[in-house]
């Protein structure tokens, strides 16, 4: 016998999921379809490292902004994959607008933050500070 977590609200969300694909006038966000896109991060010896999934969304469409030691990645994704064949029509499209914002470290270089985009995912690289291993000598006067 397997004992299955019960989850009162999960008809609910698959309801909720069904009436935004079926009528996306009703969603949030207008009659455009939302964009979230996934995002990783993690953090290596040197640099902390931000991937941005953004299938579909040219290089000129991003933005990426650092004001006030946080980090904003935003921009549009405008696709449109159309079919013309003899005997059917195809137009499906995706429209959407996203933001997302990371506070940066302690330690984060804000001056030497770089990015880059190859096949449709985004790279942004955070270089760190350079810590001083050095004890420093006060002289005493």
């Amino acid at each position: 016998m397997f004992l299955t977590k019960f989850d009162p609200f999960q008809e609910l969300r698959n309801l909720e999921k069904k009436m935004s694909m079926s009528f996306p006038s009703l969603s949030p966000e207008g009659s455009l379809s939302s964009f979230v896109p996934v995002v990783n991060t993690r953090e290596g010896e040197f640099a902390y490292h931000v991937e941005v999934d953004l299938p579909g969304v040219k290089k000129e469409d991003i933005s990426i902004d650092v004001k006030d030691n946080v980090l904003t990645i935003s921009g549009e994704r405008k696709y449109k994959n159309e079919v013309d064949k003899d005997d059917y029509y195809r137009c499906e499209s995706s429209y959407g607008k996203f933001q997302r914002s990371f506070t940066l470290p302690k330690d984060a270089d804000a001056e030497n933050i770089n990015a880059s985009t190859e096949n449709g995912e985004l790279e942004v690289v955070i270089p760190k500070l350079a810590k001083s291993s050095d004890a420093k000598k006060i002289e005493v006067k």
